[in-house]
C-alpha cells in the first residue's frame, strides 16, 4: 500500500449519489492531481481524504493506516484553500506558526519552522505584515507556509490559485513545482485547469460524474485518451471530433473517406461499432495543397502560433499552425493529418477503440 490508498469509495447525499466507486493508489513522494468539470466530484473526495467528510461506503488509508473515520486533526495531513483562510489578526510569522503552536510546539521549534518555510517561499520580509497588506500571490504563499511549516504526510490543495490573475497562476504554478521537487512530500491537488493538471501532475485522475474516467500519466492521457470526454477535456484547443459511420473501406462522414492505418482498420472489424467518433487534435492538422477542402472561418493568433477555424463538409475543425499563417478569413484551403494521429471512439459507448 502506497501513501494514500482510497478504495471503494462512494458518497451519497439522500438519493444522488455524489462518488461512485473510486478507486486510486498513490505513491509516495507523488504529485496527484483530481481533474474535472463543476459537479464531478473532485472536491467531495478531497474533502473525505481531509477528514471534512466521510463516505457513505469505502475506505481510505494513509501510509497504511485506516482514516477513513478519523479527525482531520489524526490524519497527519495539511490543506491548502482556495480562499487562503488565513487569521488577519495575525502577522505572517504567527500565521505560519499558528498550526504548530495548536500542537503544543516549542517556541525555538516554531521559530525555526517560520524561519525555514519564509526562505523557502522567499517571504522572509513580510513577517511582521498582517494578511490585509499583501497581495494575492503573498497570501497564497503565507497559505502555503504554514502548512509547509508541519511536515505532514500528505499535502491536500483545494484549487489553490482560482483567485489569482494569469500571470499569477503560471508563477504559482512552477512554485509549488519547484517545493514539490524539493520537499517529494505526497501532494493531492483539485483543479479544474486542465493545463494545471498537466504541468503539475506525476499522475492524474479526470473525473466526471462521480467516476475516474482515467488514472494514469500527464503523456498517457494526452496521447491515448481513454474516452471521448478525456480526449475533448484535456487539451487546449479541445480535440476535434467527426461523427462518422463505419464504410465499406472503412470510416466516412458526410460522404468524405476518413484516413486509416491497417491497425486502426483492423481493430475497427474487432469493436463492431456501428458509429464511430474520429478525433484528431489541432496540432496534428496542417494547411497543405491537397487534402480536406474548407473555408477559414476565423483565425487566433497568439503569437508562437495561430488557432484557425476551418469549415469544412465534416464540421468545423481546428488546426494549431505554427508561427503567422499567410492566409486569411474567407481563404479556401486544405487540411492534411496523419491516420495514426487520429484518435477512434465507439460513439455510443465513448470508450476508445483505437489510436
Amino acid at each position: 500500500m502506497g501513501a494514500l490508498s482510497i478504495r471503494n469509495v462512494r458518497k451519497s447525499y439522500g438519493p444522488v449519489e455524489i462518488l461512485k466507486g473510486i478507486d486510486i493508489e498513490v505513491e509516495n513522494g507523488e504529485f496527484l492531481i483530481l481533474v474535472g468539470p463543476s459537479g464531478c466530484g473532485k472536491s467531495t473526495l478531497l474533502s473525505m481524504i481531509a477528514g471534512l467528510d466521510t463516505p457513505t461506503t469505502g475506505t481510505i488509508h494513509i501510509a497504511d493506516r485506516d482514516v477513513t473515520y478519523a479527525l482531520p486533526k489524526d490524519r497527519d495531513i495539511a490543506m491548502v484553500f482556495q480562499s487562503y483562510a488565513l487569521y488577519p489578526n495575525m502577522n505572517v510569522g504567527q500565521n505560519i506558526a499558528f498550526g504548530l503552536e495548536m500542537r503544543n510546539v516549542p517556541k525555538a521549534q516554531r521559530e525555526e519552522a517560520i524561519q525555514r518555510v519564509s526562505k523557502m517561499l522567499q517571504i522572509g520580509h513580510l513577517l511582521d505584515r498582517k494578511p490585509g497588506q499583501l497581495s494575492g500571490g503573498q497570501r497564497q504563499r503565507v497559505a502555503m507556509g504554514r502548512a509547509l511549516a508541519r511536515n505532514p504526510k500528505l499535502f491536500l490543495f483545494d484549487e489553490p490559485l482560482s483567485n489569482l490573475d494569469a500571470k499569477l497562476r503560471v508563477e504559482m504554478r512552477a512554485e509549488i513545482k519547484l517545493l514539490h521537487q524539493r520537499t517529494k512530500t505526497t501532494t493531492v491537488y483539485v483543479t479544474h485547469d486542465q493545463v494545471e493538471a498537466m504541468t503539475l501532475g506525476d499522475r492524474i485522475a479526470v473525473m466526471r460524474d462521480g467516476l475516474v474516467q482515467q488514472f494514469g500519466t500527464p503523456d498517457d492521457i494526452y496521447s491515448r485518451p481513454a474516452t471521448r470526454f478525456v480526449a475533448e477535456f484535456i487539451g487546449s484547443p479541445a480535440m476535434n471530433i467527426i461523427d462518422s459511420q463505419r464504410a465499406s473501406d472503412g470510416l466516412a462522414a458526410q460522404g468524405v473517406a476518413l484516413l486509416l492505418n491497417d491497425a486502426q482498420r483492423g481493430a475497427l472489424q474487432a469493436a463492431n461499432a456501428a458509429g464511430i467518433s474520429y478525433g484528431l487534435r489541432p496540432e496534428s492538422l496542417s494547411f497543405a495543397e491537397q487534402g480536406l477542402p474548407g473555408t477559414i472561418s476565423m483565425l487566433e493568433p497568439t503569437g508562437p502560433e495561430t488557432y484557425a477555424m476551418v469549415d469544412t463538409a465534416v464540421g468545423k475543425l481546428t488546426a494549431r499552425v505554427a508561427g503567422k499563417v499567410h492566409q486569411h478569413v474567407g481563404d479556401n484551403v486544405h487540411l492534411r493529418w496523419q491516420p495514426e494521429d487520429a484518435h477512434l471512439f465507439d460513439a455510443k459507448s465513448e470508450q476508445r477503440v483505437v489510436g
